[in-house]
C-alpha cells in the first residue's frame, strides 16, 4: 500500500510539473495583448507608458524566461500578481475559494445522497416505478442546460413564488459571520449565530440544486448500471445459495463493487463542481472563483488565468490520487 501510494503521488507531480508548462504557453500565447486590454486608449496615446507595463509585468521579455520567473515565483507560493486586481493572485483565490468550495460541497453532497440510493433501488427493482423515476431524473438532470436550469429556478422561486431569496450569499442587510474558514455555514455554527446559519442555508438552496442537477443524474446512471452488472455475477449467486437475504447481498457484496465506478465518476464530478460553476455563481451573483475567472478571462489578466488554471488543476491531481488511494481500500487486489 505505501509503495502504490508513493508511485501515485511521484507521478502527480510529474503531471503537475507538466501543467505548469501548458497553462502558461496556453495564458501567453492566447490572441490578445494584456497590456492594451488593460491600458486602453492611454496605451495608444502614451508608448513610454506601454513599454513602462511591459517591463513591470515581464512583457518584454523572452517567453522562456517568462517561463522560469513563473516557475521560480510558483516554488516560494507566489502565483504572481492580478493585473486587475493590483492584489496577489493567491490572495484574490483565497478571498473567493470558500464561496465556491461550500456551494460545490453542499451541490455534490446532495447529488450524492441523492443518486446512490436512487440508482441502488432502480437497479434492484428493475423496471418498476421507481426505475422509471429514476431514468427521468437522471435525463432532466443531464439535458438541461444549467443557465437555463439557474433561469427557471430564480424566475419560479424568488420571483414568481417569492419562497427563496435573492442571489448571493446572504441578505443585503446580514453580516457575514466572523471569518475562521470562509465557509459561512461553518463560520457561523462556530459562532453561534443562527439567524446568519439559516440565512446562508437558504441562499445555497438554489445554486446548490442547480449545481447538482447534472451530477445527481450521471451519478443515478452509473450507480445503477454498475449495480445491475454486480447483480449477475457469480457471487451474488453463491450468496443467493447460501439463504442470504436480499438487503445483506446488496449491502455486502454488490454495493462494495459497484461503488468503484460511482467513486470514480463521483471525484471528478466534485472537481468539476469546485473548477467548473461559472453560469451558476454568474446568475446567483456568488462571489466564487467562477466569478472571478470570468473577470480575468475577460480583462486578459494573464497572471489570475495561470493562478487559476493551475489551482484546477492541482486540485484535479488530487481528487485523482484520492480516487486511486480509494480503489485500494474498495478493492485491494488493485496493488498486488
Amino acid at each position: 500500500m505505501p509503495r502504490y501510494i508513493v508511485s501515485r503521488l511521484g507521478l502527480a507531480v510529474v503531471m503537475a510539473l507538466l501543467a505548469t508548462l501548458v497553462i502558461f504557453l496556453i495564458a501567453n500565447t492566447v490572441p490578445g495583448d494584456p497590456a492594451l486590454a488593460q491600458l486602453g486608449d492611454l496605451a495608444a496615446s502614451n508608448p513610454d507608458f506601454l513599454k513602462a507595463f511591459r517591463a513591470k509585468w515581464a512583457l518584454d521579455e523572452p517567453l522562456w524566461t517568462r517561463y522560469f520567473i513563473f516557475l521560480k515565483e510558483l516554488a516560494h507560493g507566489d502565483l504572481g500578481m492580478s493585473i486587475a486586481s493590483q492584489r496577489p493572485v493567491l490572495d484574490d483565490i483565497k478571498n473567493y475559494a470558500p464561496a465556491t468550495i461550500e456551494l460545490a460541497t453542499v451541490g455534490f453532497l446532495l447529488s450524492a445522497v441523492i443518486g446512490v440510493p436512487l440508482g441502488v433501488i432502480a437497479a434492484v427493482r428493475r423496471d418498476s416505478w421507481v426505475d422509471h423515476v429514476a431514468r427521468f431524473v437522471s435525463l432532466i438532470g443531464v439535458s438541461s442546460p444549467t443557465f437555463w436550469l439557474a433561469f427557471i429556478m430564480l424566475a419560479i422561486f424568488y420571483g414568481e413564488l417569492q419562497i427563496a431569496p435573492g442571489p448571493g450569499r446572504l441578505d443585503p442587510i446580514a453580516f457575514a459571520p466572523p471569518n475562521v474558514t470562509g465557509l459561512f455555514l461553518i463560520d457561523s455554527i462556530f459562532a453561534g449565530d443562527w439567524n446568519t446559519f439559516r440565512d446562508a442555508l437558504a441562499h445555497l438552496v438554489l445554486p446548490s440544486i442547480v449545481l447538482a442537477a447534472a451530477t445527481l443524474g450521471l451519478i443515478t446512471r452509473t450507480t445503477r448500471a454498475s449495480v445491475l452488472e454486480c447483480m449477475h455475477q457469480d457471487y451474488v449467486r453463491v450468496a443467493r445459495a447460501k439463504g442470504l437475504s436480499e438487503r445483506k447481498i446488496v449491502m455486502r457484496h454488490i454495493l462494495p463493487n459497484a461503488l468503484i465506478p460511482v467513486v470514480t465518476l463521483g471525484g471528478l464530478a466534485y472537481a468539476n463542481l469546485l473548477t467548473g460553476a461559472v453560469m451558476t455563481e454568474t446568475i446567483f451573483s456568488w462571489p466564487g472563483l467562477g466569478r472571478y475567472t470570468f473577470r480575468s478571462a475577460a480583462a486578459l489578466d494573464f497572471p489570475a488565468i495561470m493562478g487559476i488554471t493551475l489551482v484546477v488543476a492541482v486540485t484535479y491531481l488530487i481528487i485523482n490520487l484520492l480516487i486511486d488511494i480509494s480503489y485500494a481500500l474498495l478493492d485491494p487486489r488493485v496493488i498486488r
